[in-house]
C-alpha cells in the first residue's frame, strides 16, 4: 500500500491500525466512527448479583473484553466481585473470543467454551444446545444489543437477560466522518477500512443527516472496501456497498496484510 491513503474508521485501536499502514508505507486517514460510552449502572449490576444468589443463570455468555474489564471494576467498587465469582463458578462460561477470554483468565475465571473464528454470533450459538427450553442466559452486552444472538437463544427456549457495561455513540466530533465524504468525493482516499457493522451504521447516518447517504454510497464503491469480517460486511451489504477485501483470520493485523496485498 506504498503511497496509498487508508482511510480508518476504528477509534479504541486506531492508533494502532494506523501504525501497521505507516509500516507498510501507507498514509492513515483518521475518522473514527464510533465512541464507547460508560454505561454501567451499578444499582442494577449489585441487583443482579443479589438475585443470582438465589436464581443463578446457567449460561453465561461474554462477548467482549472490555466489557468483561468494565464490569469487574464495578463489582470492585461494590465489594460484589467474590460473590459474582461463586455464580461464575457454579454456570457454563462461554466466550465469543480471545479478548474476553483474556480479561476472565485474569480474574481466575473458568472458560468452558470458547467460540472459533471469525468469533461471529454463529460460532456462539453452534457451542450451545438446540434445546435450552428453561435455561437461564445471562448475556455480557457488547455496544448494542445482539438482537441475533438473543432471538436465536429465545427461539430455543432460553430465558435471556443482559449485562450492560458500555454503549456505542456516534463520536461527539464527526467533522473527521465529513472531511473523509469530501475525500471520497475528490478520488483521494484508496480504501476504506471498517472494523465494525456500529462504524457502517454510523457512517451513513452521518451521511443521511446530511442529505449524503446516496452520493456516499457511490463514492465508497468507487474505492477499495475493506471489511474486517461476516458481520461487518453483511452490514455494507444491506447499502449496497461492495466489500473488497476480508481478512482470515478477522485480526488488526492480518486485517492490514491483506490490504497490502490487495495492492501489491
Amino acid at each position: 500500500m506504498k503511497n496509498k491513503t487508508i482511510a480508518i474508521l476504528e477509534n479504541r485501536a486506531g492508533e494502532q491500525l494506523a501504525d501497521l499502514v505507516r509500516k507498510y508505507g501507507g498514509t492513515p486517514f483518521s475518522a473514527p466512527a464510533l465512541a464507547e460510552v460508560p454505561d454501567v449502572d451499578p444499582l442494577l449490576i449489585a441487583q443482579m448479583v443479589k438475585d443470582w444468589q438465589t436464581n443463578p443463570p446457567d449460561i453465561f455468555i461474554f462477548q467482549t473484553g472490555v466489557g468483561v474489564k468494565a464490569l469487574f471494576v464495578t463489582l470492585d467498587a461494590l465489594g460484589l466481585t467474590e460473590s459474582f465469582l461463586q455464580t461464575l463458578a457454579s454456570a457454563l462460561i462461554v466466550v465469543r473470543g480471545t479478548k474476553p477470554s483474556a480479561a476472565l483468565r485474569s480474574r481466575n475465571v473458568r472458560i468452558d467454551l470458547t467460540a472459533g473464528e471469525p468469533y461471529t454470533t454463529a460460532e456462539v450459538l453452534a457451542l450451545l444446545d438446540t434445546d435450552l427450553t428453561s435455561k437461564h442466559i445471562a448475556v455480557q452486552r457488547y455496544g448494542d444489543t445482539n438482537w441475533e444472538l438473543q432471538s436465536a437463544l429465545e427461539a430455543r427456549g432460553a430465558q435471556v437477560a443482559e449485562i450492560t457495561t458500555y454503549r456505542w455513540s456516534l463520536p461527539e466530533n464527526t467533522q473527521p466522518l465529513i472531511d473523509l465524504m469530501e475525500a471520497l468525493d475528490a478520488n483521494s482516499i484508496d480504501a476504506v477500512c471498517f472494523t465494525s457493522a456500529s462504524q457502517v451504521h454510523n457512517f451513513m447516518a452521518v451521511a443521511q443527516q446530511l442529505g449524503r447517504q446516496e452520493k456516499l454510497q457511490t463514492s465508497l464503491n468507487k474505492s477499495i472496501i475493506a471489511s474486517i469480517g461476516p458481520v461487518c460486511s453483511v452490514a455494507l451489504g444491506k447499502f449496497d456497498i461492495r466489500v473488497d477485501i476480508e481478512p482470515t483470520p478477522p485480526k488488526l493485523g492480518a486485517f492490514i496484510h491483506a490490504i497490502n496485498s490487495h495492492f501489491a
